[in-house]
């Protein structure tokens, strides 16, 4: 289904770094390095954004991804890039750009995952 826009996608990464994309939730998630700065839906390429880079993305009039929960339509931090990115690596480039410093901004914000408690093997008493 997105197998065409993949690899238009791995073209239009040229310079920028190696993507990789994931099936999930009957789209993509697009990765660079193991970290997700995109998803791939109905044919339409949205990239992560944050409150540093939403209004770059706002000013170019991309839209956001939106998705529908218990009859409400939801949007989400993933916006489309401009028609002309999709056009050349270098129009493309400065988005993916502002996509992985979001998703580093999100990824640095994480709080550490909890340790879980390890159970104490009982001590075994020494044989006399």
């Amino acid at each position: 289904m997105h197998e065409d826009l993949i690899a238009h996608l791995h073209d239009l990464s040229a310079g920028f770094g190696a993507l990789d994309a994931r099936r999930m939730f009957g789209g993509h998630g697009v990765y660079r390095d193991g970290t997700m700065i995109g998803l791939l839906s109905d044919e339409t390429l949205y990239l992560k954004t944050d409150e540093q880079t939403l209004s770059r993305f706002q000013a170019a009039g991309c839209q956001p991804f939106l998705y529908t929960r218990r009859g409400e339509t939801v949007p989400t931090s993933y916006w489309t890039v401009p028609e002309e990115a999709m056009d050349s690596p270098q129009e493309m480039r400065p988005w993916l750009a502002l996509a992985w410093e979001a998703a580093l901004r999100k990824g640095a914000k994480k709080k550490p995952a909890k340790k879980r408690a390890v159970k104490k093997a009982a001590k075994k008493k020494p044989r006399a």
